[in-house]
């Protein structure tokens, strides 16, 4: 979906100021969230996909007007009380409604070995490539109303292959409830004059099959 959060090449938010030596969290509440949000994971309430697309749509003025790990905190105080987990006054006292606890799926003795457990999104298919490295395609000029992974500013704009990681989870389908839906997922570089009309650098994507077509 087009929305404040794609604002890639967009004018009027001013510089990109990088923070020297920044720390992992500016704040205690932040890791508190990051470990919320992963104990949350572990009851399967939704999948990557669907989560980054209920961040981006938060409505243009909180999504802008509050941080990183706010935005988190808002969807995930939502999606708590959304699947019953806990109400919001609960959250809001911090003391549960009755005295009966549910058994968490995620425990902390269990934690470490959640983290060390890596996974994967890369999947099988038949289906052969339909472009390989070296070839040149444009990106599709495309603006779905759910969620997408193909940024605003190279829609429309002509790269080049850099290399074939396979099939992936295609998140468009994934984030709705569609399925894995896997497609193969390329590496295209964008020359900076193509995006902006000057640099001599170029910016490399990863972006599924069906976001490009030959140039």
């Amino acid at each position: 979906m087009d929305g404040v959060h794609d604002m890639g090449g967009m004018d009027g938010f001013g510089p990109v100021l990088p923070e020297p030596d920044e720390p992992v969290f500016h704040a205690p509440w932040e890791a508190r969230v990051l470990g919320l949000r992963i104990a949350m994971a572990a009851h399967q309430l939704g999948s990557l996909d669907s989560w980054r697309h209920d961040l981006e749509r938060l409505p243009p003025a909180e999504y802008l007007s509050t941080g990183y790990y706010e935005r988190w905190l808002i969807r995930l105080t939502d999606l708590i009380a959304a699947s019953g987990l806990a109400s919001r006054e609960e959250m809001a006292t911090g003391k549960a409604a009755s005295g009966e606890r549910g058994a968490p799926p995620l425990t902390a003795e269990l934690v470490p070995i959640a983290l060390g457990t890596s996974g994967s999104y890369q999947r099988q298919t038949g289906a052969p490539p339909r472009f390989a490295p070296g070839q040149s395609v444009r990106a599709r000029n495309i603006h779905p109303h759910g969620h997408t992974r193909l940024p605003r500013y190279v829609r429309g704009r002509q790269g080049r292959i850099e290399a074939d990681h396979g099939a992936h989870v295609f998140p468009d389908s994934n984030a709705h409830g569609g399925g894995e839906a896997p497609q193969r997922l390329y590496t295209v570089s964008f020359p900076a004059r193509e995006l902006w009309g000057e640099g001599d650098h170029e910016v490399r994507l990863d972006l599924w099959e069906s976001y490009l077509e030959p140039a």
